[in-house]
């Protein structure tokens, strides 16, 4: 192996959970909630807003749905701020509330069921090259109906893309396990389970690929911690094409059976469990405490809102979220007082959009507002598909929904962040979501990337303005959100077919800049 097949292979393993970012980079504490002017990092002013606008003034508490894969409510910077079903009795093991849930105390999960909860699952792709790989079991282009031609070539499309997409991700993890047990050896020569930089360094390797490897760990090292780097980028990359292979791209694999329910009834509602931790809340968690961690605990984080209810709904998987429970995870949210969702998921196929449809147009006609991430695949969603979407199939468009891209603390041609999706007339704003410290599972907390993590900073911004405002509606408040960006006058770097490009930032979404709380709220106080 030489010094380029390990260059690619840590490249590969490297890239797989965190493109176009630098492991060793950190950045200011809190700083999406911060003031370029101030603090020179292009967060959106939310400290700078408490102290020069919001000082003594009073609040409501405003409920905020998390539609996500699991919230561990007992964190100790989330405990104060969950949401309570105070019409139910815990534990006892009846619906007293009568609404179809059991014991939902802080909310439900529709991927679980009495035998427990579903934590991997295979990708809507899967399941559709599933479901038509039976329907078209005898059928080919000479036989096929009239009928079902469109259909038929659909199938054959999808078909073609899992099998590519799967050898691709074989190939990764082949990739992934080479580099992991080629380190897992140096590490273990070295001697140390957590080695400094100084120790790799003085260690001699034994030949040239072991040479590579060690100055290639400590390049991606910078001034990091090596066991923080091996969980989150080389164990990382390792389960992310392991999970790809063995769950998410596998016709063979499915769990739904521990939900019990039918899926392919999109109609069905009462099912689920009440664990809205579920098996695998890392997500969530760091969701939730973006939105609205104490703000008053001197713990951990500032979420970006300081009188909120966090309501969890865990309808996400480790895999594509499947309509039924999107739909039903809204309309539970809904139903339950929410009146900002935050939805931080998305897929590039859908298997029922209209039950989805529906259920968004029933949170606006209650005047909520959906607060969608953008995706993380450096796509243009003006000509690429992520679903959920404001955009109905009767033609109609959601009239309270923002769609969320991700930006980085540098007001330079860096601002965009090289994984976010955008798009001219499809995303709505951009918001901080790189290098993210927010709660973790277990009293943890934890830096993540993501226009999940620019999701909920929008999200708090919508719920901050509609406690303090609490007569505007949920469309005026996406208004106000939107007319109240800080404007981005410069170009920014966008990869396209493999090439670095040069295009204005205000291309990049409708509004053409990023939220700012301040500006917002200053906007917010001169509505009627």
């Amino acid at each position: 192996m030489n010094k380029n097949q390990i260059k690619k292979l840590v490249a590969l393993a490297l890239l797989a959970t965190a493109p176009f970012m630098s492991f060793a980079q950190k950045e200011k504490a809190n700083w999406q909630n911060l003031d370029l002017k101030t603090d020179s990092v292009f967060g959106i002013s939310t400290e700078k807003a408490y102290t020069e606008l919001l000082k003594g003034k009073k609040s409501t508490p405003v409920i905020v749905g998390v539609l996500d894969g699991g919230v561990d409510y007992l964190h100790e910077d989330l405990k104060r701020v969950m949401w309570v079903n105070k019409k139910e009795i815990a534990n006892n093991g009846k619906d007293d509330d009568k609404n179809g849930f059991i014991d939902d105390i802080h909310g439900w999960n529709f991927v679980g069921g009495k035998e427990g909860s579903v934590n991997y699952e295979t990708l809507e792709l899967t399941r559709l090259v599933r479901r038509d790989s039976k329907r078209f079991a005898n059928t080919t282009v000479q036989n096929v109906a009239e009928k079902d031609r469109a259909a038929f070539e659909a199938y054959l499309k999808n078909k073609e893309t899992l099998e590519r997409d799967l050898e691709t991700a074989k190939s990764g993890l082949e990739g992934a396990t080479r580099v992991k047990n080629l380190i897992d050896d140096l590490v273990k020569k070295v001697g140390k389970d957590n080695p400094t930089v100084e120790e790799l360094r003085a260690y001699t390797p034994s030949g040239q690929t072991e040479t590579n490897i060690r100055n290639n760990v400590i390049r991606n090292m910078g001034k990091g911690d090596f066991k923080t780097f091996y969980e989150e980028r080389i164990k990382g990359a390792y389960d992310y094409y392991y999970n790809q292979v063995n769950y998410n791209l596998n016709l063979n694999y499915d769990p739904r059976g521990i939900v019990g329910d039918n899926p392919d009834n999109s109609n069905e509602k009462n099912y689920g469990n009440n664990d809205v931790k579920g098996p695998d809340a890392s997500h969530g968690t760091h969701v939730a405490g973006i939105i609205g961690a104490d703000r008053t605990n001197n713990l951990g984080i500032k979420g970006v809102a300081d009188n909120v209810l966090i309501l969890a709904v865990r309808n996400v998987p480790n895999g594509d979220e499947r309509d039924k429970d999107v739909a039903n995870a809204i309309r539970y949210a809904v139903d339950n007082g929410a009146k900002v969702l935050n939805m931080s998921f998305g897929k590039a196929y859908s298997w029922d959009k209209k039950v989805v449809d529906d259920a968004v147009k029933y949170a606006v006609s209650k005047d909520v507002l959906l607060v969608h991430a953008a995706g993380n695949d450096n796509k243009d969603l003006d000509v690429e598909n992520n679903f959920p979407t404001n955009k109905y199939l009767d033609g109609g468009v959601a009239s309270s929904w923002i769609t969320v891209g991700a930006s980085t603390p540098t007001d330079n041609q860096n601002l965009k962040a090289g994984f976010s999706n955008y798009g001219k007339t499809t995303v709505d704003v951009f918001a901080p979501g790189y290098n993210i410290y927010s709660t973790y599972p277990e009293q943890q907390y934890k830096d993540e990337n993501g226009t999940s993590m620019a999701s909920p900073v929008v999200a708090g911004l919508a719920a901050l303005i509609r406690s303090y405002y609490p007569k505007l509606t949920a469309a005026q408040v996406k208004e106000i959100i939107m007319k109240s960006v800080e404007k981005v006058n410069h170009n920014v770097t966008v990869i396209k077919d493999g090439k670095a490009e040069s295009v204005p930032f205000a291309d990049l979404s409708v509004s053409g800049g990023v939220v700012n709380t301040y500006n917002a709220l200053k906007l917010a106080a001169t509505y009627k």
